[in-house]
């Protein structure tokens, strides 16, 4: 746990298993669960990655895309802390991810991502969220080498990464 630090674990889940490591992930770091829900739900055909024309498809294909959310996190300015969790689409964060982002002041804060994933590592969806959010660049938490190779090594298991002083702990979903 961050000594003296507020922690807000905010999620995006559409199949419930970043929800459930969210939980997991908030009870280890003792911080306020926030879901990141869209404003129209994410139905199984939503979900079709292989049909291109499928609503995750098509937002994915579109770096531009904003989907709406159903609503923004009252007093995000009293948290230090702002995990923001997500599972890996096209090894990319959806572009939900994108819409809290913009719609929530996170400047000044550690802002530390984690995600799910059948087999992708965090490492280009973090980067890319660090390229598309320069002013985050300074606190935008990312997995080192050495850790983005374990998770490609232990796809099947949940890691998280939280900022400390150098180096990262490593909390794994047992």
């Amino acid at each position: 746990k961050h000594s003296n630090s507020k922690i807000l674990v905010a999620y995006f889940s559409a199949t419930g298993t970043t929800a459930r490591a969210a939980e997991k992930l908030g009870a280890a770091v003792g911080g306020d669960l926030y879901p990141i829900a869209p404003a129209q739900p994410y139905t199984s055909a939503d979900l079709d990655w292989n049909n291109k024309r499928s609503r995750s498809s098509v937002e994915m294909n579109d770096p531009k895309m904003r989907p709406a959310i159903k609503s923004k996190k009252e007093n995000i300015g009293t948290y230090d802390v702002v995990f923001i969790g997500y599972p890996i689409w096209w090894d990319l964060a959806p572009r939900i991810i994108n819409t809290f982002i913009e719609s929530h002041s996170l400047k000044g804060k550690t802002v530390v991502p984690f995600a799910t994933s059948g087999g992708s590592s965090i490492g280009n969806s973090a980067t890319v969220l660090k390229k598309t959010y320069p002013d985050l660049v300074d606190v935008l938490a990312q997995p080192t080498n050495r850790q983005a190779s374990m998770q490609r090594q232990r796809s099947n298991a949940m890691v998280f990464f939280m900022k400390r002083d150098p180096p990262y702990k490593t909390v794994r979903d047992g």
